[in-house]
């Protein structure tokens, strides 16, 4: 029985390092980033919020905003993994900083949309 588990762990353990490890971490933000997008248009179409971003408050109204939204998610997750290929500590790193950003972001519109009542 211990040998299984351990075998089993070491292979757990080897599907969240290398490029796997790095391809769930892109596959999270990408996802995140996404949501923010369907919370935000869903807010400020709705009248309960603005966008934050000074970049986007012209597109949020449009039907260009999510497409743009995911467009711009997958480019930030390509470079990202260029990145890993020659410095995958930094990417990591830095890709790891980038989900815990977007996961308050998702978090704070999910809070307004609960507080809106909606």
């Amino acid at each position: 029985m211990a040998i299984t588990w351990e075998v089993s762990v070491k292979a757990i353990k080897h599907y969240f390092t290398g490029f796997r490890r790095m391809a769930w971490i892109l596959a999270t933000l990408v996802v995140l980033i996404v949501w923010d997008g369907l919370i935000s248009q869903f807010l400020v179409t709705s009248g309960l919020a603005r966008e934050g971003n000074p970049f986007l408050v012209n597109l949020v109204g449009g039907g260009h905003f999510l497409l743009i939204k995911v467009a711009g998610a997958l480019l930030c997750a390509l470079l990202l993994w260029d990145i890993h290929r020659h410095r995958p500590r930094m990417a990591v790193i830095s890709s790891i900083c980038f989900v815990v950003f977007y996961t308050g972001i998702v978090l704070w519109n999910l809070s307004v949309l609960v507080t809106t009542g909606v």
